[in-house]
This record gives C-alpha cells, structure tokens and sequence, in this order.
C-alpha cells in the first residue's frame, strides 16, 4: 500500500554475499518483510526505489551477491520488518555483513530552520547500522572490521598508523571475550547483542546524513 504523508523517507543501504546455493525464490522469500511493507506482491515488483536514480533491491547470479540501495516511505514500524529481514539474511548469508538504514524526517526542512531561527523542532533523522551472518562469529567479525576501521580512522588524525598496533589489539581483545561470553552462556544459537536484527544504532546528533549519491 502506498504510504501517504509518511514521516519518514527511509533507505536501506548494503550488499550481502549469499550461499552459491540460494536461488531467487530463497531470496524473495527473505525479503519479503521489504518488498510487502511497500505495498507490492513479490520481489520483482518492490525492488525498485522510490528514486529512480538509486538501483533499488538486485541480486548479482553470478557474484552471488544481494544489494540494495533503496528507498520507501514509511513509519517506525518499519524496524519490525528489518527484524525480520536480518533473521532472514541469517539463513541464507555466506559471510557477515553491514547494512545500513537511515530515517530521514520527511517534515524537516533544514532551509526553513535556517530562514526562521524561532523554529526549535530537532530533525527526528535516525541511523541504524544492521549486522547479518551465518553464525555469530561471522556477525562479530564485521563488526570488529568496522569499529578497527573507525578507530584507525579517528587516531591516525593524530598518530601514525604503524602506533596503533596496540589499539587494534584491545579491539580484537573485546570481541575475543564477547564471543567467550557468548559460548560459555550457551547463547550460540541467538543473534549477539548488536548483531542480527538489532544492530547498534546512532541517533541523531551530528546533522543530518547526506543521501547515497550513485
């Protein structure tokens, strides 16, 4: 159904490796919380943005590869059907991967702020960062790659990068007794805190985040 005067305009951003295995059907059957939430009867239908500029929702056959770059109207009870998206991913992901969302405030006008300083109304933008995987170690892994990346990228503004061995190395010490955390609980067949369908999640602050430009 379409979603008129929607709150929020709200991409999903990602590429996900899948099993050599998966065929199309596995793949419309996994995304399904995405492509019914925008109204439409199957993936082929729903895979397209709301932005014709963007590639919408395609699988690479011979890369085995799922990407998405797309857009839909909607409201926060959007969250429910990423849930059930990154569940689904589980199933059929060959490595771990990132995906990114973001929710832009369709009433928030930056020009009109800017024109009228009385207007207080924050932007009610928000950015979730969802982790997806076949096993629990390979949701870890990308989120130590990502959280190492954005370290090296924050200190080498200051110290050479050949210094920060030791820093990486904390990293990779937290991850290591998260997932010893993990085991020892017998927790091994649920989704680690931040990984799955509940990725760590940024919220507002810092202006708003730029569209993805293709």
């Amino acid at each position: 159904m379409t979603r008129y005067n929607a709150p929020f305009e709200i991409h999903v951003h990602g590429q996900v490796a899948l099993l050599p295995s998966v065929k199309f059907e596995q793949i419309q059957d996994a995304l399904k919380p995405l492509w019914s939430y925008a109204g439409a009867r199957s993936l082929s239908d729903g895979a397209g943005s709301s932005y014709e500029e963007e590639p919408g929702i395609k699988f690479d056959a011979v890369e085995h590869l799922l990407q998405m770059c797309w857009t839909v109207p909607g409201d926060e009870d959007f969250r429910q059907s990423l849930d059930e998206m990154c569940m689904n991913l589980n199933e059929i992901a060959e490595s771990g991967a990132a995906i990114e969302v973001t929710f832009y405030d369709t009433e928030f006008d930056d020009e009109d702020r800017d024109e009228d300083p009385s207007i207080e109304d924050d932007s009610r933008d928000d950015f979730l960062m969802l982790f997806v995987g076949p096993t629990p170690a390979a949701i870890m892994q990308v989120q130590r790659d990502l959280l190492v990346q954005d370290v090296v990228n924050l200190m080498e503004r200051h110290f050479d990068g050949s210094e920060l061995a030791g820093v990486v190395a904390e990293v990779d010490k937290l991850f290591t007794e998260r997932f010893d955390a993990l085991v020892n609980s017998l927790e091994l067949g649920k989704p680690p805190r931040g990984g799955g369908g509940a990725g760590g999640s940024a919220h507002g602050g810092g202006g708003r985040r730029p569209k993805h430009l293709h």
